[in-house]
Parts: structure tokens; C-alpha cells; sequence
């Protein structure tokens, strides 16, 4: 009988306990959102997803530290609790840290809680890069349960974390707070497996490996240095998703699964993809004030004037037929960097052909990008520091945006640029491979360029191909428009969450029947 009811459980047979019809309350917490502390794509997520997830119904709060660099003047902040104690987890005594949590709310946007720690958030210039932020994180993870815990003007049916610096919210729940914090269901957002915490993981010693399941050291302990939130999360999460269907199936495999792969197969049941959207009215080539000439899938001839002022911008030749390839990205070994030394020299040297580079990175790509521009002056043009105004200048004005990857849970950009008809060159990986239909002359379709091995000579064969097919201008017209045309809307990927949260919900309260009922079996 016991095993019957556990099965139905799993599958799914029981019936459902929450009705979507039911809006929730829902608490996404994370290290970064805009517009108060952005670094990288997680910042828009933890705008945008929340006012998509609005306009659903649903009220939708954020957590995030109180870095010192948010600016009070612009966005004033209102102290909600005062002296919260978070407990250190010394064993055997009663040490806390003492936090404040403050809030704000944009017009347009969720209600945002900051953590406030003078020594831990204030005091840091930057969100990341501190030998301690194991230590930072932690107290987020146990400072948001406390502060739901004391805080009683509202509660979270569901909370929503992201990436290894939230992971440990899901154990915290589930052992030390179990009785304090009951009802309440966790998912877990994986954006990038890569990064696991503060430490290389793909080299643990047996003595440092983390099991996943020990008890939280203290945040004074050495051993919180050591610990895998990342697989902490996984373990102890109701749901877990990643940001990309097609991520979601490689980080089964050895290739993508960055030692957690095998872990991941057995979970396999609580995990799913859901891509990451854009702001529609955010991105819009037709309003946007940052570029140049505002413009339309039905106006693209204006787009024009936006290369011509994106060819003086970087100090290049003044010439509409040729080809601008633009790059707007971190520049490091995850975004295929290395497929360009030995490639794009040969297509400067013999094609009609301009490259613009934005982006700060690696040293040695700093470098690479460096040396290109003083050999191919006229022909390349740099920013090799990270600006906000920039990508959309190479969105609204390059021809192709590149991104070859070599693995990519989602990527945003791709989304943005075609949006702004720059036609996508990717590797087929992750959300690049869900975005991106690789364009076909026979049939004419598709919205970009699409190669699949992660090797220098697939890179510069379509690249070439690209090249190609710009010179039939009534195809290339087409392709800006069907790119132009994709949604890549937050709308969808808001329903697929609020699914996911209520399947969240549901199966945790079937499992606490299903415990209820092996308890009064055995008590019977």
C-alpha cells in the first residue's frame, strides 16, 4: 500500500492540491538585479521575470544584498526590520550577525528586500571576487530565512533561487529551519553549472570532496570554504531547472556536466528547462533612445544608418555593403574566444570584412583583440572595457553578431541581437541551440548561422557561408525580418515558472501525504 501511494506520488497520478487559478506569493533570491547591482544576465532576470511573473497575478518579491554601490539617492530605501540576528552556526553558542533589511519598489517593478551587513555587502566596491564570499553568501541564505521567519506582513508560498551564492536556502529549509518554516517549497535555478562555488571544482581532494548532505559548517569554519552549494541545492531543492531546455539535457552528460552529472541522472525527475526571455519594450528597435536611428522589421532600410554610425563610432571605413561582424561578451574560454586566433585573420585578409569587439575578459584575449586592431587597422575596431550603451549600438547596427560558445546554458544576447536584426553565428549548444534556426538556402528559412562542433574550421566555414549569403540582398532582408520577428518575450517563460511553481507546491504536499499516511501505517 505504502509503496502504491509513493508511486503515485512520483508519477504525478495524485491529484493536484493547487489550482493555478490560485496566485502565489513568490520570493526570488539572488546576488544581483537591476537596476540596483547588475554584473552579468542574472540581474535582468531577477527584473524582468518578476514583472512578467506580475502580470500573472502573482505577487513577486527580491532578495538581494545591500551592496554599498547601490545608489540611495536614486532609489531611496525604507528600513523594513532592524537587528535581525542571523545565527553563525557556532556549535554551542549563541553568536549572531546583526542585519538590517531595507526595501524599495520601482514603479514598474517588484518589491525588493536588501539584506544590509556593513562588514559583509556595504564595505565591497564589487558584488563578486572576495576571498570570503562563501562566507557573504551564506549569510544571504540563512539571513533571508530568518527574515521571513520574524517578518509578518508577508510570507512566501514558494522561494526561488539562483546559482550556487542561493544554493544553500534549500538544506537551511529543509534541516535547521524544517519546524520553523513549514509549508514552504523550494526551486532551484541552475544558469550556470560551471561555476559551483568558490573553489575549482573539477580538483577536490577526498579529504575537501563534499557530500552534499553534512550539516553546514559555521560561516567562521574553514570548511564553509570547501563545501559545493551547487550540489547542496540540487540535493536538497523540491524542483530544479536550468535556463535552457537543451542545457538541461547536456548537464546529464560527462561533457556538460561539470562532475554533477551523474548526481543530476538521478534527479533527473525534478529537473526541467525553461529559456530565459527579454523585455520586449526594453529591446525595442522602434523606441529605443540609446541607438542611433529608431527603426522596424518594416523599416529596415533606416537600419542602415545605424551601421554607418556604428562604422564612425569605432573609427571605420564609411561602407554600407561591407559586412560588420560584432562580438559583445565576456571574453573568456566559455564564449569559444579561441575558435577566433588562426581564423578571423584569414577572413580580414581576404574577405570584405569589419569586426567590432566590446567586452573585458581574460588577459590573454585582452591581448589577442589588441594585437587585431594594430595589424588590421580600418578593419577592427575595440572596447575592451564592459559598457551598458555599447552592445546595443552593435545590435541595432552589425550585420552578424557572434557567439560561438563552447557551452552556453542560455545566452540573452543572441535574443537581443535579433531583435535588432543582427543575425546570429553560434555553435550549437544550450539556449543557442533553442533560439537559433541555422538558416537554409533551399527552403529560406531560419534566423541565423549555426555550427555544430567545437572546432576552428566549422567556425570559419560558417562564417564564410554568412558571408556568402549577405551578397544576395533580397534573402538577407528576409532573414533580418524572420530574426526580428522570433518572441523571445518574458511572457512565455513567466507561464512555464508559474507551472513550475505550483508543480513545486503540489508535489511537496503529496509527499507530506504520502508521509503522514506510512506514519499512521506504522503507528496503526
Amino acid at each position: 500500500m505504502t509503496k502504491n501511494i509513493l508511486a503515485k506520488v512520483v508519477s504525478g497520478i495524485v491529484t493536484p492540491l493547487a489550482s493555478p487559478k490560485n496566485p502565489l506569493n513568490i520570493l526570488i533570491v539572488g546576488t544581483e538585479a537591476s537596476p540596483y547591482a547588475q554584473v552579468g544576465g542574472i540581474g535582468r532576470v531577477l527584473f524582468f521575470l518578476p514583472q512578467a511573473l506580475m502580470r500573472l497575478g502573482h505577487d513577486v518579491r527580491v532578495m538581494i544584498p545591500k551592496y554599498g554601490k547601490i545608489d540611495e539617492k536614486k532609489y531611496p530605501l525604507e528600513l523594513v526590520y532592524e537587528g535581525l540576528k542571523i545565527p553563525t552556526g557556532e556549535k554551542g553558542s549563541n553568536e549572531y550577525l546583526i542585519c538590517n533589511v531595507k526595501t524599495h519598489k520601482l514603479p514598474e517593478g517588484p518589491r525588493v528586500y536588501f539584506l544590509e551587513n556593513m562588514e559583509y555587502y556595504e564595505k565591497r566596491a564589487n558584488e563578486y571576487g572576495y576571498v570570503d564570499d562563501p562566507i557573504r553568501f551564506a549569510i544571504l541564505c540563512r539571513g533571508v530565512l530568518e527574515f521571513i521567519r520574524h517578518y509578518e506582513e508577508w510570507k512566501p508560498q514558494i522561494i526561488h533561487c539562483n546559482d550556487w551564492q542561493s544554493a544553500l536556502i534549500p538544506q537551511y529549509l529543509k534541516t535547521v529551519y524544517k519546524n520553523r518554516l513549514k509549508d514552504i517549497t523550494v526551486l532551484y535555478t541552475i544558469h550556470n553549472l560551471y561555476y559551483q562555488g568558490m573553489f575549482d571544482h573539477h580538483f577536490v581532494s577526498e579529504l575537501d570532496f563534499d557530500d552534499g548532505k553534512s550539516q553546514i559548517p559555521s560561516f567562521f569554519s574553514e570548511r564553509i570554504h570547501k563545501i559545493n552549494p551547487m550540489r547542496r541545492g540540487i540535493i536538497y531543492a523540491d524542483l530544479i531547472n536550468t535556463v535552457s531546455p537543451t542545457y538541461a539535457q547536456e548537464i546529464l552528460t560527462s561533457e556538460y556536466g561539470e562532475g554533477l552529472d551523474s548526481l543530476l541522472r538521478e534527479l533527473r525527475t525534478k529537473l526541467s528547462g525553461i529559456l530565459n526571455g527579454i523585455d520586449y519594450t526594453e529591446f525595442n528597435p522602434a523606441t529605443d533612445k540609446i541607438i542611433h536611428k529608431n527603426y522596424t522589421s518594416s523599416s529596415i532600410e533606416l537600419r542602415e544608418e545605424n551601421k554607418r554610425e556604428l562604422q564612425r563610432e569605432f573609427n571605420l571605413p564609411i561602407d554600407p555593403e561591407t559586412m560588420i561582424f560584432g562580438i559583445s561578451s565576456r571574453l573568456e574560454d566559455q564564449k569559444g574566444i579561441d575558435l577566433f586566433m588562426g581564423v578571423i585573420e584569414y577572413v580580414l585578409k581576404e574577405y570584405k570584412a569589419q569586426l567590432i569587439v566590446n567586452g573585458g575578459g581574460e588577459g590573454k584575449y585582452l591581448s589577442f583583440f589588441q594585437k587585431l586592431e594594430k595589424d588590421f587597422p580600418g578593419k577592427v575596431g575595440t572596447n575592451l572595457n564592459f559598457d551598458y550603451t555599447l552592445p546595443r549600438h552593435i545590435f541595432a547596427g552589425a550585420d552578424v553578431f557572434l557567439m560561438p560558445s563552447r557551452f552556453e546554458p542560455c545566452g540573452i544576447t543572441q535574443m537581443e541581437a535579433m531583435r535588432y536584426g543582427a543575425i546570429p553565428l553560434v555553435r550549437a549548444t544550450g539556449g543557442l541551440a533553442d533560439t537559433v534556426e541555422d538558416f537554409n538556402p533551399t527552403n529560406n528559412t531560419g534566423t541565423g548561422f549555426v555550427f555544430k562542433t567545437f572546432d576552428k574550421m566549422a567556425f570559419f566555414g560558417t562564417l564564410v557561408r554568412a558571408m556568402e549569403t549577405y551578397k544576395y540582398k533580397a534573402v538577407w532582408k528576409n532573414l533580418i525580418k524572420r530574426a526580428m520577428k522570433k518572441d523571445f518575450s518574458w511572457v512565455e517563460s513567466a507561464k512555464r515558472y508559474s507551472d513550475l511553481y505550483y508543480r513545486a507546491i503540489d508535489l511537496y504536499r503529496q509527499k507530506k501525504i504520502a508521509r503522514t499516511h506510512i506514519q499512521n501505517q506504522e503507528e496503526g
